[in-house]
């Protein structure tokens, strides 16, 4: 069967697989054009697995809410440019709202099925590794809700609706209006986005990483030559001022440094209408904890050039 230009650009609509590579499955299948989609399919997922060693560390963070509930997902690319492309954000855009489905977990995202598919988010994004050619993967997601109250949320650097390189939830319990919870809780996911803190009380940082940071403070008051009294309250001192730095609650809000973010959130009750506890946060900055890969650029023009 003679395959013509015709049944190339239609092959190639449905599938958005290259053109020789609908001309070749249509060659291969002698023309039947749903077999052809399916050859290319198990093409496609070859190609994919092929390139699922490359490092993806660009990418998106999104966002979506419903009020008491809200999710922040990180899908990763190889390259920033296609971190802009409409198919990309598209696909992450979709992700998180799927993700809102679910209990947020990275595993029952992955497991979900995605929008207007009959397939899950897992098979959409290898498919979408074989039509744009970049490695992908859904690295991570989470979730925060409150029984009552709001879970604000915050993209910086954004680049289209809800979709950027760094997202921040912030979740607040409170039976107050909750137009001005809102408010007040993007403004804390601003300062989250800002500050990076560790946790958001004391309590809930690592133990470990407490021993360590005193360990330190002990060795440096050693230093000053002064006796054990007067060390264990320098140290005493030093890690207030630590937790002071990391911990949430404790910091000098970004908005109003002359507060800490829990006496600004007790000063903001008077516009709430009732009282309000912050219950959690989540910051994703893309790619964070992704070694990335340097490559030699040279050695690849030259390689792209026929050279050695």
């Amino acid at each position: 069967m003679a395959i013509t230009a015709a049944m190339v650009k239609e092959l190639r609509e449905m599938t958005g697989a290259g053109m020789m590579d609908c001309k070749t499955a249509l060659a291969e299948t002698g023309g039947d054009m749903e077999a052809a989609v399916d050859w290319l399919r198990t093409k496609g997922i070859a190609k994919a697995d092929k390139k699922s060693g490359r490092t993806a560390a660009e990418g998106l963070v999104g966002a979506a809410s419903d009020g008491t509930r809200a999710v922040v997902v990180e899908v990763n690319s190889e390259t920033d440019f296609v971190a802009r492309n409409d198919a990309f954000q598209t696909l992450v855009r979709n992700v998180a709202a799927v993700a809102l489905t679910t209990d947020g977990s990275v595993e029952a995202v992955g497991a979900a099925t995605y929008p207007g598919a009959s397939k899950s988010v897992t098979d959409t994004i290898r498919d979408t590794i074989a039509t744009i050619g970049e490695n992908m993967s859904l690295r991570r997601s989470a979730m925060l809700s409150v029984g009552d109250g709001v879970v604000a949320s915050y993209i910086h650097n954004q680049v289209a609706d809800g979709l950027g390189k760094l997202g921040v939830l912030v979740a607040i319990e409170s039976t107050g209006d909750k137009a001005a919870l809102t408010q007040f809780g993007r403004q804390v996911a601003m300062h989250v986005a800002a500050t990076n803190p560790l946790a958001l009380t004391a309590d809930e940082i690592d133990a470990a990483t407490v021993e360590r940071e005193k360990a330190i403070f002990v060795d440096q008051a050693r230093q000053s030559g002064k006796p054990d009294n007067i060390i264990e309250k320098m140290v005493e001192g030093r890690l207030r001022k630590f937790y002071e730095e990391v911990v949430l609650l404790k910091q000098g809000f970004v908005i109003n440094p002359d507060l800490t973010v829990e006496k600004a959130l007790a000063e903001a009750e008077a516009s709430f209408g009732a009282p309000a506890k912050i219950t959690g946060f989540v910051r994703f900055a893309l790619g964070e904890g992704i070694e990335k890969e340097e490559g030699d650029f040279a050695a690849e023009v030259a390689a792209a050039a026929g050279k050695k």
